[in-house]
């Protein structure tokens, strides 16, 4: 009898088991592929930068102006020169708001400054009236510590040319191409080497070809000439000529070569600069659009290839690039290729 009740004890316990087994929600494939796939968001997401508008705090702007330029000395941004002549503009950092500075002795514009010190050095540089305007025949330099403008050495007649492509390198300047009868001709491809300290010049290897409208870059001892065009090469289109091909000279050894791979967009009057190992070429104008480029491209050395960045706020060509604290800043230059309009904006590229 004892038996016989344990047995059925024991299947009815079998029974009650099966049962609830069988009353389980099974899992889904889609449950299991979540379960799977879910994974810790990585902390190092690359972040994508932006242009962003500058904006002053007592709502301040600087003189309007293009074919000029944008330089930072210390804690401050400086546009200089332009059609006509424009007063200075100096951007303070500190207080966020633009002042007015003192004029240049004479209209200085298409030219690429270089800061030696507190002094912002105007070398290659035009004067004049469209379209005839001639290269001028000495240095001006601007304290930005006094606020005063000043001559300095004279350029030899015999290589003095506009719209040039400047470099600072180990104290001596190196003035790139450019063009010696204003929007008409005469392009040249020549280099030559400046120095500040004893006024002497010497000449260099001639580049590979000409350009002028456009913005020299210093890399790791060799000058980068991307973009720009020869003006006035092509009658009746007072904006073609642009160049693709992109020209490196090795100071150390005085030898040019021409890179693989041509720039993707073709303009002048472009800024250009070095930013996070890339040489980058932002704005410009050309044939191909009525508004200002507002591309931005990125030049890799070691590879030789072009990337995209993100485009400028608004396009703009005729003015120059500056960074300060990890971040690219722009200003003013000209919406539209041609001479208007003449812009104030600023964009920030960073965070």
């Amino acid at each position: 009898m004892t038996k016989k009740f344990f047995f059925v004890a024991c299947f009815l316990i079998f029974i009650d088991c099966k049962e609830e087994s069988n009353t389980e929600t099974p899992m889904t494939d889609l449950e299991t592929e979540t379960e799977m796939e879910t994974e810790p968001e990585s902390e190092n997401e690359e972040v994508t930068l932006q242009w962003l508008s500058v904006m002053s705090k007592d709502d301040s702007k600087p003189v309007q102006r293009h074919e000029a330029a944008f330089v930072r000395v210390a804690d401050k941004f400086y546009l200089l020169g332009g059609r006509a002549i424009r007063a200075v503009s100096i951007f303070d950092t500190q207080t966020e708001s633009w002042s007015t500075g003192a004029e240049p002795p004479i209209e200085l514009h298409h030219f690429q400054p270089l800061v030696i010190d507190s002094k912002i050095y105007i070398i290659g540089a035009l004067t004049g009236g469209w379209p005839n305007e001639t290269p001028t025949s000495h240095i001006y330099i601007y304290d930005s510590v006094t606020d005063t403008w000043s001559q300095g050495d004279e350029i030899p007649e015999e290589r003095r040319r506009g719209s040039t492509g400047n470099v600072l390198h180990n104290g001596k300047v190196y003035v790139a191409c450019g063009i010696k009868n204003g929007h008409i001709g005469d392009h040249k491809n020549w280099l030559d080497q400046y120095d500040p300290a004893t006024g002497e010049w010497e000449t260099l290897a001639d580049a590979p070809r000409a350009r002028d409208h456009f913005q020299a870059v210093l890399v790791n001892g060799k000058i980068v000439a991307p973009a720009g065009r020869n003006t006035g090469i092509i009658p009746d289109e007072s904006f073609g000529g642009t160049i693709a091909e992109v020209d490196v000279h090795d100071i150390a050894s005085n030898t040019w070569v021409t890179l693989p791979n041509d720039i993707p967009t073709q303009r002048a009057g472009n800024a250009a600069t070095l930013f996070e190992g890339d040489v980058l070429v932002v704005g410009g104008e050309s044939m191909t659009q009525e508004k200002a480029h507002a591309e931005v491209e990125a030049l890799n050395l070691t590879t030789n290839e072009w990337k995209v960045l993100p485009s400028l706020i608004e396009g703009r060509h005729g003015t120059g690039l500056l960074e300060y604290q990890g971040a690219l800043y722009i200003a003013s230059g000209c919406g539209n290729r041609g001479g208007t309009p003449e812009l104030f904006t600023m964009e920030k590229y960073g965070e």
